[in-house]
C-alpha cells in the first residue's frame, strides 16, 4: 500500500468553530431557545455542536427548527437530534471545506476487527474510522443522489475484503447492469464468475446462491451448528485430528466461505 496521503482539509480552525458556536447560540435566541454549547466536535464532513437546552426547553422544539437554523447559520443542511444517555441536543452543520477520508489510512484499522467480512465505511462525527461486520447483517442497501459517492463508498468495502481476504476466505459475484462499475475487477481470483452485466444471467446467478444457500444451511444443520464460522471451525477442528467429518453423498464437509454479492444499481 502506499504511504497515507497529507490531509486534505487543513487544521482545524479552532477560532472559527468558536464563532459558530457563538453564532448559534444566538440563532437559536432569536427563535427563543435559550442554551448553551457545551462542546463543539469536528468532524470530516460536519461538525456537531451540542447543545445544552435551558430547563424547559423541549428537544420536539430545537428539532423543530433544523430548517431555521441552517437558513440562518448560512448552511445548505442541518441535522438535529437528541443524543441517547445524555441532556444535550446535537445539532450538525455541514464544514465550509470537506475533508477527504483516504481508504489508506482507514485500512490499518482492519487489523484489530475479528469480524469475517469487515468492511470500511468511513469515518464518523468525531473523525474515527467506522467498520461494519457484513456477516450478521447480512444485507446492506446504499442509498443517495447522483455524484453522492454511492459507487466510491462501495469500491471501497470491496477493497477492504480483498486487501484482508484471500480467495478461499471469501468469495464474491458482482453484478453490474452498466457495464461501468466492476469491470474493473473482472480478473479477480476472488470471484466465483466473471463479472454479470446481462439482467436475465443476473436472475440466473441469484438463483445459483440461494441454492447454495440453502445447501449450506443443511450442512449446518447436520453439524449442528447455526453459523459459518462455527461450521468451519468444526470441519477444520475434525481435519486437525485426522477425523474428516464425512457425510452420505461423494463429497466430505470442506470449510466453506463467505459469499456477498454486489450489485450495482440494479432495477427490478
Amino acid at each position: 500500500l502506499k504511504p497515507t496521503p497529507p490531509s486534505v482539509g487543513g487544521p482545524i480552525d479552532k477560532v472559527a468553530l468558536d464563532r459558530n458556536a457563538r453564532l448559534l447560540e444566538t440563532v437559536l435566541s432569536d427563535f427563543h431557545v435559550k442554551g448553551s454549547i457545551i462542546n463543539v466536535r469536528p468532524g470530516p464532513v460536519v461538525t456537531m455542536y451540542e447543545l445544552e437546552p435551558a430547563a424547559g426547553i423541549k428537544a420536539s422544539r430545537v428539532i423543530q427548527l433544523a430548517d431555521d437554523i441552517a437558513r440562518n447559520m448560512s448552511a445548505v443542511s442541518a441535522r438535529v437530534a437528541t443524543i441517547p444517555g445524555r441532556t444535550v441536543i446535537g445539532i450538525e452543520l455541514p464544514n465550509a471545506r470537506r475533508e477527504t477520508v483516504g481508504l489508506r489510512e482507514l485500512i490499518d484499522s482492519l487489523d484489530d476487527q475479528p469480524g469475517a467480512l469487515s468492511l470500511v465505511l468511513g469515518k464518523n462525527i468525531a473523525g474515527d474510522p467506522v467498520i461494519a461486520d457484513l456477516a450478521p447483517m447480512p444485507h446492506l442497501l446504499v442509498a443517495g443522489t447522483t455524484g453522492s459517492g454511492k459507487s466510491v463508498g462501495l469500491n471501497c468495502m470491496i477493497l477492504s475484503l480483498l486487501y484482508r481476504l484471500k480467495p478461499e476466505e471469501c468469495r464474491m459475484i458482482m453484478i453490474d447492469p452498466k457495464m461501468l462499475e466492476l469491470s474493473m475487477y473482472e480478473d479477480i481470483p476472488h470471484l466465483y464468475a466473471p463479472v454479470v452485466t446481462d439482467p436475465a444471467k443476473a436472475v440466473r446467478a441469484l438463483k445459483w446462491t440461494v441454492e447454495q444457500m440453502e445447501d449450506r444451511y443443511r450442512q449446518m444443520s447436520s453439524l449442528g451448528v447455526r453459523s459459518l464460522a462455527s461450521f468451519n471451525d468444526k470441519v477444520r477442528a475434525a481435519k486437525a485430528k485426522g477425523q474428516p467429518l464425512g457425510r452420505k453423498v461423494q463429497t466430505g464437509y470442506e470449510p466453506v466461505t463467505g459469499a456477498p454479492i454486489y450489485e450495482e444499481e440494479t432495477l427490478d
